[in-house]
């Protein structure tokens, strides 16, 4: 039976709740994508063209600084990556998250929380920064729909 993992980043707690739901509906371990230096409520306003959001958002370069990494990555060979969408892809520091760890022959499938913005660009751009693993399609999710969609995905 394969092992699962449930990575993912939160800014407001939305993808957190989806990520929780779906471990639990499936059994899978989980593993929260936490920024070194965590949002304040003024550097996620995407209003602001200065704030720290907008600023990641706006270098593609900038990799935010993950806080922890993940224990013995090798013994996952599925893992559904959770992320709120920022400017119509993933937030920077998914990016570095997908750096950080070799995906090859491991199946990723993307989920994410959104207002209404669509997961199409963030779905090419994941394969974009991590092409040695094999990306499955992602939906948007949410409430109750987050564990459906794990449970339909495994």
């Amino acid at each position: 039976m394969s092992k699962i993992l449930i990575a993912y980043f939160s800014a407001s707690g939305v993808t957190a709740q989806a990520a929780q739901a779906m471990a639990a509906a499936v059994g899978a371990d989980l593993f929260e994508i936490v920024p070194s230096q965590r949002y304040t409520d003024a550097d996620l306003n995407w209003q602001d063209k200065k704030s720290r959001s907008s600023l990641e958002m706006n270098d593609p370069a900038c990799r935010p600084e993950i806080s922890s990494q993940v224990e013995n990555m090798a013994q996952y060979d599925k893992i559904l990556l959770g992320f709120p969408i920022w400017w119509y892809v993933e937030p920077r520091i998914v990016d570095t998250f997908l750096e950080s760890y070799d995906f090859s022959g491991k199946t990723l499938i993307p989920f994410a929380t959104s207002g209404g913005s669509g997961m199409e660009k963030a779905q090419k751009h994941l394969a974009e920064i991590c092409p040695s693993a094999y990306w499955e399609k992602g939906r948007h999710v949410s409430g109750a729909g987050a564990a459906d969609f794990a449970r339909s995905v495994l």
